[in-house]
């Protein structure tokens, strides 16, 4: 008896900013594959090996640091979660992230609620592919689209992650959804990430990362110190705390992470890593 084929989901669909949630699911699906990975994500290989998609087009893709990035912000929502247990995580642009697979994982309790903000192509994407939860409530619009702040209920807390997402939008834009976040929900936290200052300049014309693809250009940045002022410039935020990177594989990497975490000699070429308290 012959079996019939499993049909995979054509990646083809996503294409700008949204391909690039398929560079980084294969990074972190490679991770998570490796007998020594830093990083325990089965969903993220399931997803890899059920999208139909020339991964190859983007180059070199066994890397640590889209799992290290991943495993950052699981571990400061995980912190948030065990203080309110039955918060809601905001996830903006969230592509084919996995994080709320991980997080259960780890036992919180299972009463904490997921809402997935990101545009139509990736939440057709993300229904098809990953199994429902009753926890889980997806939102097919732009994160800059303040409505998806309408279904959010804050009596429980909120934590607000803009993983890989505020780089690829506009200064005005980017400061505005902090602002506007930062208005709405008191008591709540948000969570980015943004590549390193020195970066910033080449990243806004885009790079290649191989012969065949270009990363959409990265037109905010922020440095650390910047970042800091935050508390001083944007109503409704009471502390900012620049986060550490979690540690890698490698005694040479760790060294490196150590010194450049701690030595401001080297604010601008480490990546900036922010947490936001909302008050």
């Amino acid at each position: 008896m012959t079996s019939t084929p499993t049909v995979k989901a054509d990646g083809t669909v996503l294409t700008g900013v949204s391909e690039t949630a398929l560079m980084t699911l294969c990074v972190r699906a490679n991770e998570a594959r490796r007998p020594d990975g830093i990083i325990d994500d089965p969903m993220a290989i399931r997803l890899v090996d059920s999208i139909d998609f020339d991964f190859a087009k983007f180059g070199f893709t066994r890397r640590q640091d889209m799992a290290l990035r991943a495993l950052g912000f699981d571990t400061m929502a995980r912190r948030y979660l065990a203080e309110y247990p039955r918060a809601t995580v905001v996830a903006l642009a969230e592509g084919l992230q996995t994080s709320f697979y991980r997080i259960d994982a780890r036992g919180l309790g299972g009463q904490f609620r997921w809402l997935t903000v990101d545009l139509p192509p990736i939440i057709e994407l993300r229904r098809k592919l990953l199994p429902p939860s009753d926890r889980v409530t997806m939102c097919a619009q732009s994160a800059l689209d303040f409505s998806w702040m309408d279904q959010v209920d804050a009596s429980d807390g909120v934590f607000i992650t803009a993983e890989g997402l505020l780089m690829y939008l506009q200064p005005e834009e980017a400061m505005g959804l902090i602002t506007e976040c930062a208005r709405r929900f008191p008591g709540g936290q948000m969570m980015f990430d943004l590549p390193p200052a020195w970066f910033a300049a080449w990243a806004r014309r885009g790079m290649r990362t191989s012969l065949r693809y270009r990363v959409p250009p990265m037109p905010f940045s922020l440095s650390p110190s910047q970042a800091a002022e935050l508390v001083n410039t944007v109503p409704g935020i009471r502390a900012v705390h620049d986060l550490p990177m979690p540690a890698g594989r490698g005694r040479v990497f760790n060294a490196l992470l150590w010194t450049m975490q701690r030595l401001p000699l080297f604010d601008n070429v480490r990546p900036v890593w922010t947490l936001l308290e909302f008050g």
